[in-house]
């Protein structure tokens, strides 16, 4: 064989050996890349895992924090307050003629056909009873204040009730104590508006359960 021929083959060969070299190295690539997407794969769903589980988790934070939220009001409106009073056996007629009430103020009994507006309505002068009770009976809170009431309390408990609705305030100047919280057959004398007693009072007894009307209107009264 002369040397061209030797030479030729060996440019041949040399030539297979690169072409080889350059497929290993292109297959080599491709595994690098192939491993570098799974990877970024993984990633992403993993991130997209721990997404979802911290939404679902927010979730179950939001909904159980609102159930406990709910039972702790359910908790509280079932809960006795220190110094209330209550009364049973009361009659519901309805008389035009005036009613002597054994309370002061009264918190149920005979009372006028025609109740007061009690959808957080304050009243700047006394009211009649008879028209108060018949509020009381659709599960009204009714406020009332003497003279040893501050005027800081009378704001107080103003904007209470002026934010309440099925509630009314007016002075009462002949009750025995500073501030009476009065709802259908149930009382609670305090000193002061910030006696917290006061909102667990409008809490609990606020179309409570002692509601004799439940439903019933606290408007278009006289």
């Amino acid at each position: 064989m002369g040397s061209a021929s030797k030479q030729s083959n060996k440019k041949s060969l040399g030539g297979k050996a690169a072409t080889a070299d350059r497929r290993e190295r292109i297959a080599q690539l491709r595994a690098e890349e192939e491993r570098r997407e799974r990877r970024n794969k993984i990633v992403a769903f993993s991130i997209a895992g721990v997404v979802l589980l911290g939404a679902v988790g927010t979730g179950v934070f939001v909904v159980k924090n609102a159930a406990d939220k709910k039972a702790a009001q359910t908790a509280a409106a079932k809960a006795p307050i220190e110094g209330v009073k209550t009364y049973s056996n009361l009659t519901r007629n309805h008389v035009t003629t005036p009613v002597t009430y054994p309370q002061t103020p009264p918190v149920g009994g005979d009372h006028n056909p025609v109740w007061l507006n009690c959808m957080g309505t304050v009243y700047d002068k006394p009211v009649q009873n008879e028209n108060a009770v018949h509020s009381l009976e659709h599960g009204a809170v009714w406020v009332t204040y003497n003279g040893k009431a501050s005027a800081a309390d009378i704001k107080t408990l103003s904007d209470k009730v002026k934010g309440t609705p099925y509630s009314l305030m007016s002075p009462y100047p002949t009750e025995t104590g500073t501030i009476t919280l009065t709802a259908w057959g149930t009382q609670l004398v305090v000193d002061s508006a910030s006696d917290p007693r006061v909102e667990k009072f409008f809490t609990k007894y606020v179309q409570g359960p002692q509601t004799q009307e439940p439903g019933a209107s606290c408007s278009t009264a006289q």
